[in-house]
């Protein structure tokens, strides 16, 4: 299986997501983290800890797609048409993650409209860093793309610090001590992770 995640705008969880999607189907089979990104955010995040899959350069891949189960490919910010076409024709699915602020859905909108204009429809929205209830943000933001028509998982990620700490711990949100919400994070990818699954189970 392959996994693309791409995003128009910096600051939504790209590489959190990618960490975070590569750790849980490492845990199942072999799994390795293709980090596309120029400025090696994946990398480095992984380098600070003891990950449970490989991270390898762009230029590799042709080498451990031969040797992994899973690929999870984390993308430059921002990519061009020519670049997403490349990436939404080369993966089974594509995720988006999307933050619920107008900024981050306008520039989430130019991505749609440019993987429709490719004819593309194997993509995913997944909302990320929402604030807790009762804030508003995002139940309104799942509203829109829903109203939309957009396809959109069914799980929000949280908004926590627990995030922060594991990016400097070099690990995923799981290994967080002494928080809540750190667990309660885990279990909003984990829950992804199993969407993506059922997805790909279909397809095939």
């Amino acid at each position: 299986m392959i996994l693309t995640v791409a995003s128009f705008k910096g600051g939504v969880g790209k590489t959190t997501t990618a960490i975070h999607l590569a750790a849980y189907f490492a845990r199942q089979a072999p799994t390795v983290l293709i980090d596309g990104d120029p400025n090696r955010s994946s990398t480095s995040w992984a380098a600070r800890g003891k990950p449970e899959f490989e991270v390898a350069p762009e230029s590799q891949i042709a080498i451990y797609a031969r040797k992994a189960e899973h690929l999870i490919i984390d993308t430059k910010a921002r990519p061009d048409p020519a670049d997403l076409q490349a990436l939404a024709s080369a993966c089974d699915l594509l995720i988006l993650p999307c933050t619920p602020d107008p900024f981050a859905l306008d520039a989430l909108l130019l991505t749609i409209e440019a993987l429709q204009t490719l004819g593309n429809d194997r993509y995913r929205i997944l909302l990320t860093v929402v604030p807790p209830r009762p804030m508003p943000d995002g139940d309104n933001a799942r509203r829109t793309l829903i109203n939309a028509g957009l396809p959109l998982f069914e799980r929000d990620i949280r908004r926590t610090v627990a995030f922060q700490r594991a990016a400097l711990e070099g690990g995923t949100v799981d290994s967080v001590r002494n928080s809540d919400s750190a667990g309660l994070a885990w279990l909003d990818y984990e829950a992804v992770a199993e969407e993506v699954e059922a997805l790909y189970g279909k397809k095939g």
